[in-house]
């Protein structure tokens, strides 16, 4: 029995001591701010579609495996988005005409916060009044002012991004983007009224956890959420590289407009 008591005692004060472990603490700054630097990316298939889904074939089924849709388990909080009625209607009409409509099939910026989660690393450079997030994808770039809140001199694809820490935790600001950018593959979709808050936390010298909360009262019903981690790219040398899709999207875009031979 008294056997029996010490180990209880001693599993107890583990449990305990466990419980009461600090809490990861980032690398700081020269001014003392958790630093971010690195190049980062999602891991996940948010991109083709926020929710939870099953695999699917992809646009292109002759083409068997390739370009097939990976399932995922989503990212979603309570893996459900808030749709307004209408706004239900041209989400699903969106997704029945994804291969026409995705602005990503058309190389167009991706906005916040699908430039996170598209299957492309990113970096983030910080300096003591901004931060820089460059994205490998059609070389999309956005700079967090950390100063005094701006606003956007007119709307635009990356939107217009207002920082500031919370402890170790960057939060984002971000507004005034225009209503051309998805959220993912499946025709998830926002208005020019899109606010979106994000927030960047480190986890381990390697992870990140990224929170993004949406508000839309053209589209959505209420705000809501998405999260997932971002991992550091630690190979060799690791860097962005260049991926211009414009050129591969002009076909798509001008070649009917192309004279055909003979005219």
């Amino acid at each position: 029995m008294a056997r029996v008591a010490v180990v209880g005692v001693l599993s107890l004060a583990a449990t305990s001591a466990a419980g009461q472990a600090p809490a990861y603490r980032a690398p700081r700054t020269a001014d003392g701010k958790p630093d971010l630097n690195g190049i980062w990316q999602a891991l996940n298939s948010a991109n083709w579609d926020l929710q939870g889904h099953a695999a699917a074939t992809g646009p292109v089924p002759l083409l068997g495996a390739v370009f097939a849709k990976p399932p995922g388990l989503g990212v979603v909080e309570g893996d459900e988005i808030p749709y307004l009625p209408a706004a239900a209607a041209k989400k699903k009409a969106n997704q029945a005409n994804w291969l026409t409509l995705d602005p990503e099939v058309k190389c167009y910026l991706p906005g916040v916060p699908r430039a996170t989660y598209l299957p492309y690393p990113f970096q983030i450079v910080q300096s003591r009044n901004g931060v820089l997030i460059a994205y490998e994808y059609a070389g999309a770039v956005r700079v967090i002012n950390m100063g005094a809140p701006t606003k956007a001199p007119a709307d635009s694809w990356m939107g217009w991004s207002n920082g500031h820490w919370e402890g170790d935790t960057l939060v984002v600001d971000v507004a005034s983007q225009n209503e051309d950018t998805w959220l993912d593959r499946a025709g998830n979709f926002h208005s020019d009224a899109l606010h979106v808050v994000e927030r960047y936390t480190p986890l381990s010298a390697d992870t990140l956890n990224y929170e993004a909360s949406l508000e839309d009262p053209k589209v959505f019903s209420r705000p809501w959420k998405m999260s997932m981690p971002l991992y550091r790219r630690v190979e060799k040398n690791a860097r962005l590289l260049e991926y211009r899709c414009v050129e591969f999207a002009e076909e798509v875009l001008y070649g009917h407009l192309r004279k055909k031979p003979g005219n």
